[in-house]
């Protein structure tokens, strides 16, 4: 193949073409559709990736990696947990009891949930409570609250309110709820509303005492992890000999992240239609071009070009203005990555998404599927009109033009 030749019809094709302007026009256009699709691709993927992560990050630490739950009452105990600890030293392990609870300040009141817990065993498995506790001296019955409990009950440092709890006790012929006045000492912000709103922590003592629990008993234990996937299929084969069960945060909250899937995997196919509608503008620039330089295609081939070049020629044309689209697209995607991270244009409600800043996370596999998914369109975009160069009948186009 003649190259030198190829690269010379090449370089004179991409040049502006006053004499059929709308030619370059469509191919200017093309060029410029495709990098905004991959520009807007790599934003939107960014911002899915970013949002995803942000939710995963804030219900992963209230959630916790893994759970263990009891089958049965009282299955769930000390014993298990030093087996536990003993046979999976790498994780950290935190017993727990739990229970709703009605929170009292003067006429205000709030609902919730209440977790007690172990100091110190807690905070090497929640940030967020070890934020909260970890200069804060905590007697028995103190307590620390979500923000949003904190805020709705105008509570300060050191005030008691009283908690009702949902069990109750015969007394006489009547149903006492059970009550108890707690100290409050400190408050958790974890980015989320919903958490900020119900969850209340105090003491694994203070529930044994008001709940009447064995001291060596637990409603169960929540588990840290760095391979939680793994792990958890580790721990089933333990806690089946114990009449226990395990869950991970991935399970507890498989929908949630199931139907943001579906979002993203919806919006990578709709917003390649960007780049899929782009192509056909290089589609029809390079038919016009092999409509208009029929004459050329005709003389080239008659004088020895074979077809091969002839097709060369114009999926150079055509991958030539993708790819220039596909490189600036990506460059500007990059760009608006760049400044929406580093400049505050979009603000959005904390109390929702957990975060003021708009995350961005592009993943590798987002990033070159978007690439090779750009690539495919525009070179077979490009193969039927260099096809199409090729079946010309050199003899008929002479003779006529």
């Amino acid at each position: 193949m003649n190259t030198k030749l190829v690269n010379f019809i090449v370089k004179k094709y991409l040049k502006f073409d006053h004499k059929n302007p709308f030619i370059s026009i469509s191919a200017i256009l093309a060029f410029v559709g495709v990098a905004v699709g991959v520009m807007v691709l790599i934003v939107s993927m960014a911002i899915m990736n970013g949002t995803a992560k942000e939710f995963k990050d804030k219900l992963f630490t209230m959630n916790y990696p893994l759970s263990i739950y009891p089958k049965f009452e009282g299955s769930v105990d000390k014993y298990l947990l030093d087996t536990l600890e003993k046979k999976f030293p790498n994780l950290q392990f935190s017993p727990y009891l739990s229970s709703q609870a009605i929170i009292q300040n003067g006429d205000t009141m709030s609902g919730g949930v209440i977790f007690g817990v172990n100091k110190e065993k807690e905070m090497k498995i929640n940030a967020i409570y070890k934020k909260a506790a970890q200069d804060t001296e905590i007697g028995k019955y103190d307590i620390i609250l979500g923000q949003g409990i904190k805020d709705k009950l105008y509570l300060s440092p050191n005030e008691k309110m009283t908690l009702y709890f949902t069990t109750i006790d015969p007394s006489g012929f009547s149903m006492m709820p059970k009550m108890k006045r707690f100290k409050y000492k400190n408050t958790f912000r974890s980015g989320l509303n919903a958490y900020d709103k119900a969850y209340m922590y105090t003491t694994i003592e203070a529930l044994q005492t008001l709940l009447k629990k064995d001291k060596d008993t637990y409603d169960g234990i929540h588990i840290y992890s760095d391979d939680a996937f793994n792990d958890i299929v580790l721990l089933k084969e333990v806690l089946q000999e114990h009449n226990a069960g395990i869950v991970g945060w991935w399970q507890q909250n498989g929908n949630f992240f199931a139907a943001m899937e579906m979002e993203k995997k919806a919006l990578f196919i709709v917003l390649m239609l960007i780049i899929l509608i782009a192509s056909l503008n290089i589609i029809s620039s390079l038919l016009m071009t092999v409509m208009s330089r029929r004459k050329e295609i005709a003389l080239l081939l008659s004088m020895g070009a074979s077809k091969k070049e002839i097709k060369s020629i114009f999926l150079r044309l055509g991958t030539i203005v993708g790819f220039g689209g596909i490189a600036l697209g990506v460059g500007l995607g990059f760009l608006g990555i760049y400044i929406l991270d580093n400049f505050n244009i979009i603000s959005l409600p904390a109390d929702v998404y957990g975060t003021s800043k708009l995350p961005l996370v592009l993943s590798n596999t987002d990033f070159f599927s978007i690439l090779i998914g750009a690539v495919v369109i525009v070179i077979l975009s490009s193969y039927y009109p260099a096809k199409k160069a090729t079946n010309i009948d050199v003899i008929d186009v002479l003779r006529n033009e």
